[in-house]
């Protein structure tokens, strides 16, 4: 990296060498361990961590060309994850993190996916880039995925697991690169989990953007329930069914 003090254009004699100077010289990169520093590519973070038993909690810097919706789709496809419910809320992201989504979706590792984005994201990215159509003509599948809209700034996604892990991976990062270093905190704590999934529902029901279809016998109890209101209001029946006897 070379002499931070250099890089931020101060001179270092006017910082360091002087008795009682309250200035200490920032540690360059390369006095620590690589890996304690950073990870660069995705699916080696998630070979790392491995299965995140009860109780971990790793934290870990990114380099500024890691991609977290990658690590997602990684860490899930590795581990061979059966996910009832993967909720992620982050401020933006990318079609490679559409494609990486719906690769879980449509490989059945993933059976809910819930996610909020930023009004701001929504807006921009509605055209010219077409980022929000492709949304929802790629995750919209089988009625498993929801996309809502809010004043979000949160990094948060949460994976719960049908073999009863309830991981919160939170930090600085969004699901696409971006030139800056960013962290992430990967814990498996049913309790915090919890906690941010309850605060999520609450967003998502109110934010959601997408009314999701009924069916079978939910959506005949809605029709019967709909017949029974009009009958009531026109005191009539709203349909007449004959019944040929002697047949």
């Amino acid at each position: 990296m070379g002499d931070l003090f250099k890089l931020a254009g101060i001179k270092k004699q006017t910082v360091c060498g002087i008795k009682g100077s309250r200035f200490i010289t920032p540690i360059d990169e390369g006095d620590l361990p690589e890996m304690r520093i950073k990870y660069k590519y995705a699916q080696n973070l998630a070979d790392d961590l491995g299965d995140i038993p009860l109780g971990f909690r790793a934290d870990v810097i990114l380099d500024g060309s890691f991609i977290f919706g990658d690590f997602i789709e990684a860490l899930i496809v590795k581990n061979n994850w059966n996910v009832i419910d993967l909720t992620i809320s982050t401020l933006s992201f990318s079609f490679e993190n559409i494609y990486s989504l719906k690769n879980l979706l449509t490989g059945d590792y993933v059976q809910e996916l819930n996610i909020i984005v930023s009004g701001g994201f929504f807006a921009k990215e509605n055209h010219p880039t077409m980022i929000i159509p492709a949304i929802y003509e790629e995750l919209d599948i089988d009625d498993k995925f929801q996309l809502a809209v809010a004043d979000v700034h949160t990094k948060i996604v949460l994976i719960k697991t049908e073999c009863g892990r309830k991981i919160v991976i939170h930090g600085s990062s969004n699901l696409r690169t971006s030139a800056n270093i960013e962290h992430i905190c990967i814990e498996n704590k049913p309790e915090l989990h919890d906690f941010y999934s309850e605060f999520h529902q609450r967003i998502i029901e109110k934010y959601k953007t997408i009314r999701k279809g009924l069916r079978g016998g939910t959506l005949w109890r809605e029709v019967l329930g709909e017949i029974e209101i009009k009958e009531k209001q026109n005191k009539k029946p709203a349909f007449t069914r004959r019944v040929k006897l002697g047949v």
